[in-house]
């Protein structure tokens, strides 16, 4: 039985796993699912503070209230010491993770019926891109927040590198695997040298050959499908009687998980209506003035969502908009979703060849690529990574679950 658990903190989702020989190594995190929503809703209805689905679900219900989502995108940025007002009172952020992330723990420790002190937290490649004293600092504020919540022991493991530890346990010969893993956040690859006899050593720094990262994940597909499908029917894009463009602030806001609630301010508000005046296309800002007014930011980003994850099986799907004044039904395609995220794919195209290019390997040498992340399932990002390497087999993971998996395996050999 493991003394330490694997801890994936997730933009949309987290995981925890442990090693207990006999037992299941994901933990039931809530009603007995192995992933915990990251979401918080602090109800001012009720006077509590949900957590996963049970948030969404008083959020949805039209409970008053606070919807906080993708609180791991503050990691490493400015906002990160900043803070938000809830019921009136300001919440810092970091208050606001270490809240999520001491659940998380609690939660675990009843699944296992045992206390966690020692902890591998998954990380992506790049917390921000380009930036290695930011990136630092990311790590460095995420292990404060774990040793608040009463984590005495921190390591961190590249959330690749975990997910290959988790494919490694089910092969039984020698693999050049590229592991491309595409969560909420971040587009993370690694290439490396897996075995059952390379799975027995503690230090694996030899077997990786590289890691490569972009700071590109599921809520940017979200955002960009946003702006190209549903923004425009709150008048992005329009302009005002003076022919100037409308400001573009507030649909990237309401677009963009972690800023929804920019659209909320006062000033933003107050800015709105003297827009709506001015505005050649009144009916599209008159929806947006309603939608913000109603806190209905995060419900349209949902169905934006949804919309995304059925494109990636369907050619086209429908989003039934009726919380917008009036009603509507919209229809988006595949082609659309991808002609509006081909930039995004490039860029995470781009990361996976500088990544071969570094490691001084052929296309042709990698015998399998192996998805994990809720966002791999973005049929054309899947594509276009597959046909980097056309020879590879393709092999999908566990895609809430294999990060985690990993991780505690990793924690097992770090901690005992």
């Amino acid at each position: 039985m493991a003394i330490a658990c694997g801890v994936d903190f997730g933009t949309s989702n987290s995981t925890v796993g442990w090693v207990n020989p006999g037992q299941p190594v994901m933990l039931g995190l809530e009603d007995g699912k192995l992933t915990l929503p990251s979401v918080v809703f602090f109800n001012a209805d009720d006077e509590v503070v949900r957590y996963g689905r049970a948030a969404l679900a008083d959020y949805l219900a039209g409970y008053e209230g606070r919807l906080m989502r993708s609180m791991k995108s503050l990691l490493g940025t400015s906002l990160m010491d900043g803070q938000t007002e809830v019921a009136g009172r300001a919440l810092p952020f970091r208050t606001l993770l270490a809240q999520f992330i001491g659940e998380l723990k609690h939660r675990a420790e009843q699944a296992a019926g045992r206390e966690f002190t020692s902890a591998v937290f998954g990380r992506p490649v790049h917390f921000i891109d380009d930036n290695a004293a930011h990136d630092q600092l990311a790590q460095d504020t995420l292990e404060q927040i774990a040793r608040s919540v009463g984590y005495k022991e921190v390591a961190f493991q590249f959330e690749p590198i975990a997910a290959a530890f988790d494919y490694e346990s089910q092969i039984s010969r020698e693999e050049l695997v590229l592991i491309a893993d595409i969560g909420g956040g971040t587009s993370d690859f690694s290439l490396l040298r897996l075995s059952p006899q390379r799975a027995t050593k503690v230090e694996r720094r030899e077997d990786i050959l590289a890691n490569g990262g972009v700071h590109i994940g599921g809520t940017d597909f979200d955002k960009y499908l946003s702006l190209a499908s549903v923004m425009p029917l709150l008048g992005y894009g329009s302009r005002l009687r003076n022919n100037s463009e409308v400001p573009s602030s507030y649909y990237f806001n309401l677009a963009t998980w972690h800023t929804i609630n920019q659209a909320y301010t006062k000033k933003a508000s107050v800015q709105l209506a003297d827009l709506l005046r001015d505005a050649a296309e009144q009916d599209k800002l008159g929806r947006l003035q309603n939608l913000i007014e109603d806190r209905s930011g995060h419900w349209l980003a949902m169905q934006v969502e949804q919309g995304k994850i059925a494109l990636s099986d369907a050619e086209q799907a429908v989003m039934e908009l009726d919380r917008l004044a009036p009603p509507v039904t919209l229809e988006i395609t595949r082609a659309q979703f991808d002609a509006a995220s081909e930039q995004l794919v490039s860029s995470v195209e781009q990361t996976v060849q500088a990544l071969l290019r570094d490691a001084g390997v052929a296309a042709s040498a990698v015998d399998t690529v192996f998805f994990t992340g809720g966002s791999s399932g973005v049929r054309l990002l899947r594509e276009r990574i597959a046909a980097l390497v056309p020879t590879a087999r393709r092999v999908e993971g566990d895609l809430f679950g294999s990060i985690g998996a990993g991780l505690a395996l990793d924690a097992a050999r770090k901690f005992g």
